[in-house]
């Protein structure tokens, strides 16, 4: 499938360009600031598909909201247009407006300018169209200090630069840029068309917080590297805008260093904390060295030999059952231990051993839940 993307080098036109290069069912025409009005016939030669993004949003003279969002849009339209009046194929046409065209202001008349005139072209020539009134769009790739406050705030604190907030409590609506891209590709692909009830095309998730609560989540992004205790960014928003901060992270700040404890055993690294869902950590041991000697009430673990072979020893504190198992890097074998059993790993190799360790809780030095107990 050949299609032609306008904007294709902006926010979304980059985002959308990166996920259709992968697919080599699709070729990609780009029409970018480089290009003209002119160019928009030529370009449209074999296009199955019109992905609209291109527009102006901050110029110098307002008047050139209405040639960059209304102007360029009624081009296109009208290059659509001739190309079904001479070939009979109707080109579908995907365009990107904005909440901002229910507004009575250059910029919000220019959008819903640009909207008429894609509607007009389902009209009077059939073409199949999707327009999109966005929200906020976010993600990799946007523009900081520009239009986005995610992407400023992203940028900013990134760089532990201030970040200016004037109603910590002012209404966010939020759209993740794969989500968006995704559903794009959707429609390219056929999916059946969701409709508001005004006619616009409709995305999902989108989600509703305030600007407050995005900084501060971001703030809690940073600061996970001094206590080690992430957020949950496994799903929803915070998945999204952690992942949305993690792309402005300068090239410096891809590593860090966590604390490291050493002594006469080997080592001892904490790697991560959540919430609730415990921590990670791993440890070392010279050959000979055993480690634990303890057992817990309520406290699990998760054992994983990635160097080196270990003997675990297990009795339980009541009926004095033993058990020993051996294991080693050469298998991938959890060992798992139990509350009321005390337990302790032992280096039985040459070389030094490493092993990654998962708790079920953070370690708590005022409850600790270890108690010594030598096997």
């Amino acid at each position: 499938m050949r299609v032609l993307i306008t904007g294709s080098d902006g926010f979304i036109g980059k985002n959308l360009c990166q996920h259709l290069a992968e697919r080599p069912d699709v070729e990609i025409v780009c029409f970018g600031s480089g290009n003209s009005i002119s160019q928009l016939p030529a370009m449209l030669h074999g296009v199955e598909f019109v992905f609209h993004f291109a527009g102006v949003n901050r110029p110098q003279d307002p008047i050139d909201f209405a040639t960059g969002n209304h102007g360029l849009t009624q081009a296109l339209c009208e290059a659509v247009c001739k190309a079904v009046e001479t070939t009979d194929k109707k080109i579908p046409i995907l365009l990107t407006s904005s909440t901002q065209a229910k507004q009575d202001n250059p910029y919000g008349r220019s959008k819903k300018g640009a909207e008429d005139s894609v509607f007009a072209a389902a009209e009077s020539h059939g073409v199949p169209v999707h327009v999109f009134r966005l929200p906020n769009v976010f993600g990799k790739w946007c523009r900081p200090n520009y239009n986005s406050a995610i992407a400023t705030f992203c940028y900013k604190i990134a760089r532990s630069l201030p970040i200016e907030i004037h109603d910590p409590m002012g209404p966010l609506t939020l759209v993740y840029i794969d989500d968006l891209v995704a559903r794009f590709i959707q429609l390219m692909d056929g999916a059946d068309v969701s409709l508001d009830a005004d006619g616009f095309a409709t995305v999902t998730p989108q989600y509703s917080t305030t600007v407050g609560e995005v900084a501060e989540l971001i703030h809690c992004f940073k600061k996970s590297r001094e206590t080690l205790t992430t957020e949950r960014v496994g799903t929803g928003l915070v998945r999204a805008l952690y992942s949305t901060y993690v792309s402005y992270l300068p090239v410096e700040e891809f590593s860090y260093c966590v604390p490291r404890h050493a002594d006469s055993r080997g080592v001892f690294v904490e790697m991560l904390k959540t919430a609730d869902s415990g921590q990670f950590s791993y440890f070392s041991a010279h050959p000979g060295i055993t480690r634990g000697g303890h057992y817990h009430h309520s406290k699990t673990e998760k054992f994983l030999v990635i160097k080196g072979s270990a003997r675990f020893k297990f009795r339980h504190i009541q009926t004095g059952e033993t058990y020993e198992l051996i294991t080693s890097d050469a298998e991938a074998k959890i060992v798992e231990t139990a509350p009321g059993w005390t337990h302790d790993i032992t280096n039985i190799g040459n070389d030094e051993m490493i092993v990654m360790l998962w708790a079920n809780e953070v370690f708590d030095r005022a409850l600790p839940d270890t108690y010594t107990c030598p096997l």
